[in-house]
């Protein structure tokens, strides 16, 4: 029989893996999706069903739905929520998603660069050649001096992965400084991030959205498991390892959108792409292996 403490230590790891095998087969939905509605409308609708979720959740599980840090869930809605979720479909648009994954899922470098400012942590010495590999990477995926290539998907991509870092960031600092109920704090943000993908889907021209049988079934995995479930997973993770443990996570979920994409919609990659993809996922691998080891020495000083 496991003790509290070994259980304590399994269930994050077992929150990581459903959350990296469920975002990870998102992409291909999500490019499935797209032939059925249009980005901001596709967008808009994902959100709203895993806001209704949500807040299903919250009344089975008795909380309350006071809006305990309001200025800070508004700015964590519009960022991780209206930010991320738009730029992240606009960049299916033309882009693989395969690829436009493996662009975003570099949010740990842009979270390391973008605490140095904020946070006042400081990249230190090793750090910075994990952040060499992955923007060597990025070089080789995104091809600046291939202006006939996706330049505008891929750079929609990184502004995802940005959104992403500066939310986590934000929820670091509002969770250290008070008690925010976590299923409460995803709610509200899904509710106030969807309100401006709902007005843009209205007022930005597009094409009208087929409610058939397969695009309803593609809508309800979307806004249940990949955004209501996996966005309160994100936000339990990490309140529960450290940033390094999370980030590492994260890496998984590339690797099965690149195969998923591979065996569902025969995405192909050239050469210099898996070069950069390689990089990449070497330095965010680097990246977790030196927190890996700070916290150890950390906790041996202790």
């Amino acid at each position: 029989m496991s003790s509290p403490t070994s259980s304590a230590r399994w269930v994050p790891a077992l929150a990581l893996v459903v959350l990296s095998c469920t975002w990870g087969y998102t992409w291909v939905l999500l490019k499935q999706g797209l032939m059925y509605a249009s980005p901001l409308a596709l967008a808009a609708q994902r959100c709203v069903g895993g806001a209704l979720a949500l807040l299903v959740a919250v009344r089975l599980m008795g909380k309350s739905m006071r809006l305990v840090a309001p200025w800070e869930t508004v700015v964590l809605g519009l960022v991780q929520i209206t930010g991320f979720v738009a730029l992240q479909t606009w960049a299916l648009v033309e882009g693989g998603p395969g690829k436009t994954a493996v662009l975003i899922f570099t949010m740990p470098i842009w979270t390391l660069l973008m605490a140095w400012p904020i946070l006042g942590e400081r990249v230190r010495g090793k750090q910075w050649l994990a952040a060499a590999f992955t923007l060597g990477g990025l070089l080789l995926i995104i091809e600046p001096w291939n202006m006939h290539s996706s330049l505008f998907s891929k750079m929609l991509g990184i502004g995802a992965a940005m959104c992403w870092a500066v939310s986590t960031i934000l929820i670091k600092r509002l969770r250290s400084r008070e008690p925010v109920d976590l299923v409460v704090l995803t709610t509200w943000q899904m509710i106030i991030g969807s309100v401006p993908l709902l007005l843009l889907a209205e007022l930005v021209p597009g094409r009208s959205t087929e409610w058939t049988g397969h695009y309803i079934a593609i809508l309800s995995f979307l806004s249940v498991a990949s955004v209501a479930l996996c966005w309160w997973l994100w936000v339990w993770i990490l309140d529960r390892v450290p940033a390094w443990e999370a980030s590492l996570s994260v890496l998984g979920t590339p690797v099965v959108a690149i195969l998923s994409s591979r065996l569902a919609l025969g995405e192909e990659f050239k050469s210099s792409e898996v070069a950069g993809i390689l990089l990449i996922g070497g330095g965010l691998t680097l990246l977790s292996l030196f927190g890996w080891l700070s916290s150890r020495r950390a906790a041996q000083i202790r």
